[in-house]
């Protein structure tokens, strides 16, 4: 079973907006499952499928799963920076899960009593403008500086909670996160996984096994003969 930058092609975007970490795109292929990765960011997924269309709040993921792939479908994701959420809908209630919220039309659907049109490529911005200015989506700065370890004036305990409360995560969870990210970056750049190891601050390639076998669903040595197409 493959992991999805494995097997979907995507096209992912930037965004001028501080609260959006990405835009993608993809379509699904015809396998009847993928490895869905940890991740500590949590989005907004629009599926398109035989005329119809939802959507649905994705939470953050603290281990690798299996999740299966719709037939005949399109999906577009809005992945929200750290420290964005919806304070009526936080993160912490979707760990390791999702929201689907109820269709309005064919285009749009229910938030907050009200129908909101379902974004797309070209509208992701306005969208989650308009959510800010409802109040139904906030920012916490506090959270990315005491993910890059800059918080003065503020006990660790309240940090811990604010870090918590916007997304779902304790920092330790989301350091761990990283550290798998950046070693199948290593490894998928051709790193061996012994010195990979010691570049992503394991203790030993031991260590680097079970973290990417728990985080990323995949032993360093099949993740780096993907990378080689093997």
């Amino acid at each position: 079973m493959k992991r999805a930058v494995e097997l979907f092609t995507f096209e992912r975007r930037s965004s001028r907006s501080p609260l959006i970490e990405q835009t993608w795109q993809t379509r699904s292929e015809p396998e009847e499952s993928f490895i869905s990765v940890a991740v500590s960011h949590w989005e907004i997924v629009v599926t398109r499928q035989r005329g119809t269309a939802r959507l649905t709040l994705r939470g953050p993921e603290t281990r690798a799963t299996t999740s299966p792939i719709p037939g005949d479908a399109e999906f577009f994701g809005i992945q929200f920076s750290l420290g964005t959420f919806m304070p009526g809908l936080p993160p912490g209630q979707l760990v390791d899960g999702s929201l689907t919220l109820p269709r309005a039309t064919g285009t749009s659907f229910w938030l907050d009593g009200a129908g909101w049109e379902l974004p797309g490529p070209d509208n992701a911005d306005v969208f989650v403008d308009r959510l800010v200015r409802a109040g139904l989506l906030v920012h916490d700065p506090v959270v990315p500086a005491a993910l890059a370890g800059d918080v003065d004036g503020l006990s660790t305990r309240s940090v811990q909670r604010r870090v918590s409360r916007a997304t779902g995560l304790t920092r330790g969870a989301i350091g761990q996160i990283r550290r798998a990210e950046r070693a199948v970056e290593l490894l998928c750049r051709g790193v061996p996984p012994v010195d990979v190891a010691g570049q992503a601050g394991y203790a030993d390639q031991p260590h680097l096994t079970r973290s990417l076998t728990y985080f990323a669903g995949r032993t360093p040595s099949q993740i780096a003969a993907s990378a080689r197409g093997e």
